[in-house]
Parts: structure tokens; C-alpha cells; sequence
């Protein structure tokens, strides 16, 4: 299905590119601490920035935030619809609404038509924690119809004011749950679909529930932005949001493959692995970069690299596709790695 073309900001979704975005977890009071984090968080790689309006002092947010980034801000709007609109006529880039817990129709009517006026998008937000009783009657527990068909219900309703700036997701935390959903929800309607995996937990076993939730609808196709949820600093959802898209191949940058070592290496792979990862966050090229432990992985297997390094028995060698560049000592290696670097286009 084609996917709608849906403007948030300067951005496009649905054109191609996937876009990735994080949300401030800086109380909401605090003024310069969340423009202080929303900056960062743009330096760090992010896209699209969420901020939480819980009440109207809150709103002291958005002019804050919108003076000193570039790239969008969104409302997270819950309950009170008078907040979606003043965040609205405040200048926000997109809401983050769920129509469900809003109240009567008429509520919403009025939150459809001052977006429809000023050109901004809603995302329609669905969670497993959050389908209507009615929907969990029918289906018995947040399945992944039940997802859809609550998502479903409320993009008619926006679609009834002739509404169709819509962004749509559906999270689980469950993660089979949720790429079926997702799935079940590309083949439903057209609209841009915001990936994620909701409540997946602290830094480790957040990021490996996000990369096979994330990465399994990205290697289909699917999704037009994606957010990486953390109990964690936000700086590092972006920052796996970015390494997500490059594994998926839906994001270009520095690429760094790297052996596991075994009984044949004779330097210090890992040591030197990482200092080279930390080396190339700085570098702007398109490009993958490989780090083997031996002439075995290295110009044979790792021959697709674009430039790599192997070890050898205390000394290492530079290779470019499948050939050698030079030999030289290990201490002395990553300089040697990053001269050749620099002569790519």
C-alpha cells in the first residue's frame, strides 16, 4: 500500500527517508533543563523531539524549546483537549493524541479542526495498555487485532472532519505482538506508521527488544519514523534509533564490522575494535569500515568493506576491498587506518 505523504514541520514523512525522534524526560517544570536537553538531543542525531504538556504551565515549553532547535516538536497531549489546542495555536509541529481518553466527540471535533487550520499533523497513539474496554471485551487481551481495530476506530473519527494528516502507532510491549500489529496495520490504511516497542525496558534488554521489533518492520518496509524507548537517558535512544536504521540498511553513515576474535588472534582486537568505533562517530562518510583479527576474516571475508584493518602476529594490516595497503605495528595501526580513511571520497 502506498503510504500517505504527511508533513511535520519541515519534514516529510512517507517520502523515503525514516526519521528518528526521542522524547524529553526533563520534568516538564523545568524550563531550561528541557531546552537545554532538547538541544542536545538535536546535536545527538534527533529528528523529531516530544515534549509532555501535562498542564498549562507546561506550555511555557513549547516557545522555549521551538527558539532553540531546528528540527520539529511535538505535543504529547493526554486527557485535557484545551491543551492540544493551545499547543497548537503555540506553534508545535505535530500532536501526539490518543482520542480514546480526550471525551466526547465533540472534543475532538475541536482539536481536528485548529490542527486542520494551522497544517498540523496528529499521531494517533494506541498502546496495549490503552484499548477501550469495549475492544478488550471483544477480544480478550491486547491482540494484535485489537490494536488495529482500536487504531482504526479513531483515524474514522478524524477522517469523519476530513481529517487525513494523520500519523499512526500502535506499540506493545510485547514484541511479537507488536510487529504483527504493525504488519496487520501497513495492509488497513495508508498513513505514515511511528514504530516502537512501548515500556521495553532499561538500556540492555530495551535496545534488543527495540532492534528485533524495530529492525524486523524496517527490513519489511515498514515505518516511517521510529522512536527507541528507554529507561535511559534520550541521548542514547537516538543514538540506537541511528545504529537501528544503519543495521537495517535504511540509513547511510559509517559502518563498523568487526570479527568476534578466536585462537588465531595475535592483537588486541577488542581493544582496538572499540577504540575505532568511538574514532568513527565523528566521521562524516558513507562508508563500512572492518576491524578483523586475522588474515583469515580479514582481506578474505571482510573483502566488502570499503578500508579494514587485520591483525597479524603483533603487527596488523590495512586493506582496501581485497587489497593489502601496508603493514604496520599494532600501536600504530589506527592512525595508519584513518590516514587511508581520509583519502575515500
Amino acid at each position: 500500500m502506498e503510504v500517505k505523504r504527511v508533513k511535520v514541520g519541515g519534514l516529510e514523512l512517507g517520502g523515503g527517508r525514516v526519521y528518528v525522534q526521542s522524547m524529553l524526560s526533563v520534568p516538564s517544570w523545568d524550563i531550561e533543563g528541557s531546552v537545554e536537553q532538547a538541544v542536545s538531543l538535536e546535536r545527538a542525531g534527533c529528528e523529531i523531539i516530544r515534549a509532555a504538556i501535562p498542564d498549562r504551565e507546561a506550555l511555557r515549553l513549547i516557545p522555549a524549546i521551538k527558539e532553540k532547535i531546528t528540527v520539529p516538536l511535538v505535543a504529547d497531549i493526554h486527557f485535557d483537549y484545551r491543551l492540544a489546542i493551545d499547543s497548537v495555536s503555540m506553534g508545535v509541529d505535530k500532536i501526539r493524541l490518543n482520542p480514546g481518553n480526550i471525551g466526547s466527540e465533540d472534543r475532538v471535533r475541536q482539536v481536528v479542526e485548529c490542527c486542520k487550520k494551522r497544517g498540523v499533523p496528529i499521531r494517533i497513539g494506541v498502546n496495549s495498555g490503552s484499548l477501550e474496554k469495549s475492544v478488550l471485551a471483544k477480544y480478550s487481551s491486547p491482540t494484535p487485532e485489537a490494536l488495529c481495530e482500536s487504531a482504526l476506530s479513531h483515524i474514522r473519527l478524524l477522517e469523519k472532519y476530513d481529517f487525513e494528516d494523520i500519523v499512526v502507532s500502535i506499540k506493545s510491549s510485547d514484541v511479537k505482538s507488536t510487529i504483527a500489529a504493525y504488519r496487520l496495520m501497513r495492509e488497513l490504511c495508508p498513513y505514515p506508521l511511528h514504530l516502537g516497542v512501548t515500556e521495553a525496558g532499561t538500556y540492555h534488554m530495551g535496545l534488543i527488544k527495540s532492534s528485533i521489533g524495530i529492525g524486523s518492520l524496517l527490513c519489511d518496509g515498514i515505518g516511517e519514523t521510529i522512536r527507541v524507548s528507554l529507561t535511559d537517558d534520550p541521548i542514547r535512544e537516538v543514538e540506537a534509533g541511528i545504529d537501528i536504521l544503519k543495521a537495517a540498511g535504511r540509513r547511510g553513515g559509517v559502518r563498523l564490522v568487526s570479527c568476534p576474535t578466536c585462537g588465531r588472534t595475535r592483537i588486541d582486537l577488542i581493544g582496538l575494535a572499540k577504540r575505532t568505533e568511538e574514532a568513527l562517530k565523528s566521521l562524516d562518510k558513507d562508508i563500512t569500515v572492518a576491524v578483523m583479527g586475522c588474515v583469515v576474516n580479514g582481506p578474505g571475508e571482510a573483502k566488502e568493506a570499503d578500508i579494514g584493518l587485520a591483525g597479524g602476529d603483533g603487527c596488523v594490516v590495512i586493506f582496501k576491498k581485497d587489497r593489502i595497503l601496508g603493514k604496520y605495528p599494532e600501536a600504530s595501526a589506527l592512525d595508519a587506518l584513518f590516514d587511508e580513511i581520509k583519502k575515500l571520497p
